[in-house]
């Protein structure tokens, strides 16, 4: 057996008032579930994207559910699927609402990808399926 997708998607932001207006402003995501101080949580087609607060998911969550503590330091990443017309679109919008494109390439194997960063300076991508060898 082995997997067949990836279900979650985790970033850490200790401001999860500013990751949440970020994401919102921006991606134009409406939080699914969200606990003042711990997280805030995307839903995404396929895919969940889960902002954790550090610090809070480092204690245990109580409560009926067995969750285990977890945490990380330093910056992440996710890289969201885009076709090259809509990544030039995100380019233009990341424009408009003064977001500095970190970088913005062709891949040598074919595909592109723009990186910004959010508020908590993990790196967010926009990036072709085919990058990876994927169908668009």
């Amino acid at each position: 057996m082995t997997p067949t997708a990836v279900l979650e998607t985790v970033l850490y932001a200790r401001d999860l008032d500013a990751a949440e207006e970020f994401y919102g402003r921006v991606l134009g995501l409406t939080p699914y579930a969200k606990i003042e101080g711990r997280h805030v949580f995307y839903k995404l087609e396929h895919q969940m994207l889960l902002i954790f607060n550090p610090e809070a998911t480092r204690k245990p969550m109580g409560g009926a559910l067995p969750v285990p503590t977890h945490g990380a330091e330093g910056h992440g990443h996710v890289c969201f699927a885009a076709d090259a017309i809509a990544i030039a679109g995100w380019r233009d919008r990341l424009s408009r609402l003064g977001i500095a494109i970190e970088a913005d390439f062709e891949w040598p194997n074919g595909g592109r990808s723009i990186y910004f960063r959010d508020p908590a300076g993990n790196s967010v991508e926009f990036a072709e399926p085919r990058i990876w060898g994927f169908a668009q």
